[in-house]
This record gives C-alpha cells, sequence and structure tokens, in this order.
C-alpha cells in the first residue's frame, strides 16, 4: 500500500511540474495529450488496483474454496485443543487417522477403526432431549 500511495504523489507531482501537451511531444496528437484523458487513465488504474484489492480481500475472507480435483486425503472433522493446537480426523484412502497438528508439528496420535467413529446411541438420544430440559428447566425457573 505504502508503495503504491507513493506512486500516485510522484505522478501527480510529475503531471502537475511537467503536464503532457501535444507542443512537448509533437508525435502525439491533441486529443491523446489532454489533462482529461491523463485524469480518466489514472482513475481507470485506481479502479483497477481497487478491484484487485477486493478481490483479495474476498478470497481471504470466503477462503476454503473446493480444489480442482479429488484428492485421496478429507478432512473429516476436528477439535481446537489450544490457541494453536488441534486435534483432527483424516481419512486417506481407506484409513482413518487421528492425527494432532501444532506449530511446526504434525503426529499421528492413533489409526481409527470404523466402529471408533459410529456415534453412540445413547449420546443420540441424550442430545435430543437436551431441548425438552431445557424447556422444562426454564418452566421451573419462570414459576
Amino acid at each position: 500500500m505504502r508503495v503504491l500511495r507513493q506512486s500516485v504523489v510522484i505522478m501527480s507531482a510529475l503531471l502537475l511540474v511537467a503536464p503532457v501537451t501535444a507542443e512537448t511531444i509533437p508525435s502525439l496528437s491533441a486529443s491523446t495529450t489532454g489533462t482529461g484523458v491523463v485524469v480518466e487513465m489514472i482513475v481507470v488504474l485506481a479502479a483497477v488496483i481497487l478491484l484487485i484489492l477486493g478481490l483479495g480481500w474476498l478470497i481471504k475472507r470466503v477462503g476454503n474454496f473446493p480444489a480442482a480435483g479429488k484428492g485421496m486425503v478429507r478432512i473429516l472433522g476436528g477439535v481446537s485443543l489450544g490457541p494453536r493446537e488441534k486435534a483432527v480426523v483424516v481419512e486417506a484412502g481407506n484409513r482413518r487417522l487421528l492425527i494432532g497438528v501444532a506449530p511446526g508439528r504434525v503426529q499421528t496420535l492413533c489409526i481409527l477403526d470404523d466402529s471408533d467413529l459410529e456415534l453412540d446411541p445413547d449420546r443420540e438420544a441424550s442430545t435430543s432431549n437436551f431441548s425438552a430440559q431445557l424447556d422444562a428447566q426454564l418452566q421451573d425457573e419462570s414459576r
């Protein structure tokens, strides 16, 4: 950004000090050297630069675009263990791995079987009953 600002300042100073006219460059016609054309060129250049910066911000904000092909490795899920540490379940081919990820280090924690990833039926029932329990608790408190 600093370089962009400096170049705009330098271009503006050059236009004020030595305006381009048909007299200064005899090979150019008068219609291509007017200050209106130069101002229009600067405005279009600024618009293009703003468009590039805006698209860069949008891509950074949205992120995680799908890859162009189907890879052999898929991330099935993960959980944050700290500010910079994660545990991630990865499927590589037909194997599922629990991987620990920290700055500068990736380590396989264990290899999972298909039975390890099945949800516990009691856990599903308790999560579906949670809303009913919450409603009952809220009604008890309101009395």
